[in-house]
């Protein structure tokens, strides 16, 4: 097991249940987890799947035990799973923490999900606390647009003095955020990469600036890296060397790692693109 960083930022190299005990109990203000789904996806050559069903529900309820240890008590804990364990999370959670919301991230896709059944479109969230009387919720942090105000200018007759409904509202329980997808600017190399936009919202929903943000399975680092931006401190832990790297060079702590230049690996149509450029500029030479 490897720690890299500074007091603000740090990045544990290692298995979660092993790095999660070099973190203090009761000090982090807000975990975001979103652990592997047990659905066969490959990570950088380990394949995300156990040998059943139970076995997966027991290491996950070894490392919830450990985050809700490590959980302010005032602190917020966001956790994801695929859609068919969640009910098993849901049922383990609720003995230990308030559920506050069952959140869905809904997104769209252009290609088939299936034929012969109705595809999967969204991801559950489940969003928790220590205690329902005493946590952080930056309502004005989040707000989206309320069309009835905002666009249908419709009046609330049921008031005093009739009123247009409000423009602004804080966001119901289904969220659209598109996926990361190849050709976007943030995409990094990984096969369950999470929006900056996602995590945007629920940082700035459940933490201020100072506090301390943790992922036990940081992949991209996209939770470490938008709390770095919003003036939060980040504890990132992830299992892989070729993700700690990217983790490494997205937080700007380090250029090197063991002799290698970290550098976002060019995707192939910028290199379409640059070979372009090159050709253009030789053209636009003058002839010596």
């Amino acid at each position: 097991m490897e720690i890299y960083g500074n007091k603000q930022h740090k990045i544990i190299h290692g298995d979660a249940l092993e790095a999660l005990h070099k973190v203090a109990d009761n000090s982090v203000d807000l975990i975001f987890a979103d652990p592997p789904y047990n659905i066969g996806k490959n990570f950088n050559g380990q394949k995300d799947k156990w040998a059943t069903e139970e076995e997966y529900l027991h290491w996950c309820y070894k490392w919830l035990d450990l985050c809700i240890q490590k959980l302010k008590p005032n602190g917020s804990f966001y956790v994801m799973t695929a859609t068919q364990f969640m009910p098993f999370f849901d049922i383990y959670i609720r003995k230990k923490l308030d559920i506050l919301s069952r959140l869905v991230w809904y997104y769209d896709s252009s290609g088939v999900q299936a034929k012969k059944y109705f595809g999967s479109m969204y991801e559950p969230i489940l969003f928790c606390v220590k205690d329902k009387n005493n946590y952080t919720f930056n309502t004005e942090d989040i707000l989206v647009e309320a069309k009835t105000g905002a666009k249908r200018k419709l009046i609330d007759y049921r008031k005093a003095v009739p009123t247009i409904y409000n423009s602004k509202k804080v966001p119901g329980n289904v969220w659209e955020f598109a996926r990361v997808r190849y050709r976007m600017d943030e995409y990094e190399n990984h096969p369950t990469q999470k929006p900056i936009a996602l995590l945007e919202r629920i940082i700035k929903a459940s933490s201020n600036k100072g506090d301390l943000v943790m992922d036990p399975f940081s992949g991209t680092f996209t939770t470490c890296f938008v709390a770095k931006q919003h003036g939060r401190n980040s504890i990132g832990i992830e299992l892989q060397e070729e993700y700690v790297k990217i983790g490494l060079r997205r937080l700007q702590l380090a250029n090197e790692f063991k002799g290698e230049k970290l550098q976002k690996k060019i995707r192939s149509f910028e290199t379409d693109k640059l070979a372009t450029v090159y050709t253009l500029k030789l053209f636009e030479e003058p002839n010596g």
